[in-house]
């Protein structure tokens, strides 16, 4: 099967974004401190969950950042005004309308998976769960810095920012397996 030029370029974003989620989080785990972040093996399985809600308000402030950015141009579109319910988005709120939209995707998924995590991981190990929130971050931010610019500049953003999801449910669901 033959790739179109933008196929290309998405898979060209896709595979940057893991060459740096990657090493970033093995740098990361290896290198932070687990007392930076209060972290020890005395913990409970709530306090476990606390440090995973703790760290994930980050991703409802992000949440939050591209809710405020829809209703802002809403209020100063008078197209807009009436509501999603009457029509597409204008041309003034459509990219921040999508931003949202697969930013509340993304931060139900992270979320999800960061608390699933934060079930089987121990002590030191829950040091991936802010580093994890940083790839988050950073793909949201790279994504819509990168959105009107097509599918393959933003495809760094939404990798950087669904990859290290998918590998969380993956490493959650082996450790559970495992007997965790």
């Amino acid at each position: 099967m033959a790739f179109d030029s933008e196929q290309l370029g998405i898979l060209r974003g896709s595979a940057l974004a893991l060459a740096f989620a990657l090493p970033a989080l093995a740098a990361g785990y290896i290198w932070l401190p687990a007392e930076m972040f209060g972290l020890s093996s005395a913990m409970t399985m709530g306090d476990q969950i606390a440090f995973a809600l703790k760290a994930d308000l980050l991703l409802f402030v992000w949440l939050a950042w591209c809710v405020r950015a829809v209703s802002s141009g809403r209020f100063r579109s008078p197209v807009d005004r009436k509501g999603q319910a009457f029509g597409p988005p204008s041309e003034a709120i459509a990219i921040p309308a999508a931003i949202l939209q697969n930013s509340l995707e993304q931060t139900v998924l992270a979320f999800g998976a960061h608390l699933v995590l934060a079930t089987v991981l121990r002590g030191a190990e829950l040091v991936i769960i802010p580093l994890l929130v940083v790839l988050y971050l950073v793909g949201r931010l790279t994504f819509s810095l990168n959105y009107s610019k097509g599918a393959a500049r933003r495809s760094f953003g939404m990798a950087l920012t669904g990859a290290p999801t998918v590998a969380s449910y993956l490493l959650a669901a082996g450790l559970m397996i495992a007997g965790r």
